[in-house]
């Protein structure tokens, strides 16, 4: 036990680092266990697509989308979103499937349509690069 407490007494960074990505690591795995929307792989979004029609909402920037779009996906940058959430009011009880490059920007914009009351939300897991994995196609490349 002294052991342990002159270490502690000796590495102070090295134990409060420790305990911040211990508290992070919890924070990501609550988030995660308690969101509400899907995640979808590629192959199943193909299923959602074939089947409901969803609204594609792609939240990467500009300079990212010269490389294609999912469908007919409507573009909206992640940090625009908040202003221009008004645009998507007609898809409030439709699904939409956002999508990000990996996946972690997709996953704020399916928080933020929730809070807004959007009622069937879900997100391309792993973003356009498990698409393109997946060698599923892009329109506009």
């Amino acid at each position: 036990m002294t052991d342990i407490l002159e270490f502690i007494q000796r590495h102070p960074w090295l134990i409060g680092a420790l305990v911040a990505v211990t508290v992070l690591t919890v924070w990501t795995e609550l988030q995660r266990f308690t969101q509400k929307f899907a995640n979808l792989s590629p192959a199943q979004l193909v299923q959602v697509m074939n089947s409901e029609s969803p609204l594609l909402l792609d939240v990467r920037e500009a300079n990212e989308v010269q490389g294609g779009l999912i469908g007919n996906a409507r573009h909206i940058p992640l940090g625009d979103l908040g202003k221009r959430i008004g645009e998507l009011d007609k898809s409030l009880n439709k699904k939409v499937v956002a999508y990000c490059r990996s996946g972690n920007r997709s996953t704020t914009a399916c928080r933020l349509l929730e809070k807004h009351n959007f009622t069937d939300v879900a997100h391309l897991q792993g973003g356009i690069m498990a698409w393109e994995s997946a060698n599923l196609p892009l329109k506009g490349k």
